[in-house]
């Protein structure tokens, strides 16, 4: 978790794609979740401290904090999918200008999509929204687009680059859950099938460096109003040097222990 708005795409009419305008268990996590030390009891104080005197505090979470539900991430050291297989997510500039890359993603996208859309909040994710009920919450920013903020039952949040739970028809402007999508696609193609091979944390969409970007400048902006800043996430960020206090641990084993009271 890297204590880390809307995007319109246009392609042609009629055209479905994710929209990224708004917005466990741990059986099998251990395969997408870097090493981490064990944990630190004075750096837990540290950021018990830290959260105890924050008066509005501004979470942000980035893949890393799904990778304990077993979504992997792209960018982990040695297990990411980066690191792991050649697999790149689809270029968005490919899927509006070619229908056989749009046709291939939504394959992709209707194959994986039972197993995805099945992955939930871990410790991590019901220990904020926690946070947020007790009111020490003021606000979750979350760059993922798998919604296990939202299961949880977080609502001060905004999705950064959207939700993979939403699709958008930029042909008619209709908006329909991913789920009954789903539903018209199993009518259209009944009897297609194959088998899903992995899972990726954006539905192969992919992020430019100014979407990512965008998460960095909340702590360009901490930073430049000089406020506090902790990171907790297994292995360095860009933004270590910002920050008063970091950890590398694992997400759901640290924020349970913190009292947010």
């Amino acid at each position: 978790m890297r204590m880390s708005f809307g995007l319109t795409f246009r392609t042609a009419k009629g055209c479905w794609v994710p929209n990224l305008s708004q917005q466990c268990s741990r059986g099998s996590t251990g395969l997408f979740v870097p090493p981490s030390p064990p944990l630190d009891s004075e750096k837990v104080k540290e950021l018990q401290r830290f959260i105890t005197l924050s008066k509005r505090l501004l979470v942000m979470t980035g893949a890393g904090i799904s990778t304990e539900s077993g979504i992997p991430d792209y960018r982990s050291e040695k297990v990411g999918l980066y690191a792991r297989t050649d697999r790149r997510p689809t270029q968005h500039g490919d899927f509006v200008r070619i229908a056989q890359i749009r046709q291939r993603y939504w394959a992709r996208n209707f194959v994986g999509w039972p197993q995805f859309s099945s992955h939930q909040p871990n410790p991590a994710h019901w220990a904020l929204s926690n946070w947020e009920r007790l009111g020490k919450l003021y606000w979750l920013v979350t760059q993922n687009v798998d919604a296990l903020h939202t299961k949880a039952g977080s609502q001060r949040l905004t999705e950064l680059h959207g939700c993979m739970h939403r699709v958008l028809c930029l042909g008619c402007g209709e908006q329909t859950p991913r789920g009954a999508l789903q539903e018209r696609f199993e009518v259209l193609n009944p009897t297609w099938s194959a088998e899903a091979h992995g899972l990726a944390p954006d539905g192969d969409v992919f992020l430019t460096e100014e979407q990512v970007y965008s998460g960095y400048r909340f702590i360009l902006t901490a930073q430049e109003k000089k406020l506090p800043i902790a990171i907790l996430n297994i292995g360095p960020t860009r933004s270590d040097d910002l920050a008063c206090l970091k950890l590398d641990s694992r997400c759901g084993d640290l924020l349970p222990l913190i009292d947010p009271r």
